[in-house]
């Protein structure tokens, strides 16, 4: 047996499905990865209309950051007290704003013919002729 054969034994046997996970989860980053370096950055951005574009980027910066935190971290360094804090929380601002931007554009269009034509005739209008529902006078309501 070899000396890395041995190492790999010694993590605790409580955090292997964490490993496994966390195995799976670097897979799916390096086959995103592939599949967005098979396109160059022009050509995907030309098939993009601006909006999108932005959060293109903002989600690559986003996951590039997010991925030295990790780096950080494994390395010892409190990445709370790194400048990449900052940086992220720079980034969710932006990525709140392209939200806001995303948010007005789906929200519902005011019909204002429809809705000037609605009020109109909700509206009860004195000069119209319709039938009196009030009482007439001389009359008792019984």
């Amino acid at each position: 047996m070899s000396e890395d054969d041995n190492n790999m034994e010694e993590y605790p046997t409580e955090i292997h499905d964490y490993l496994a996970a966390f195995e799976k989860s670097l897979g799916s980053v390096d086959e995103m990865l592939k599949t967005m370096m098979s396109v160059s950055r022009s050509e995907l951005l030309q098939k993009l209309d601006p909006l999108e574009q932005a959060k293109l980027d903002l989600v690559s910066v986003y996951t590039l950051n997010s991925m030295f935190w990790v780096y950080l971290a494994t390395q010892g360094i409190n990445p709370k007290e790194h400048p990449v804090k900052q940086e992220l929380e720079r980034i969710r601002t932006y990525m709140n704003k392209v939200k806001e931007i995303t948010d007005k554009k789906k929200a519902s269009k005011l019909d204002k013919g429809a809705a000037s034509r609605f009020v109109k005739n909700a509206l009860w209008e004195p000069n119209a002729e319709h039938t009196s529902k009030t009482p007439t006078k001389g009359k008792k309501r019984q």
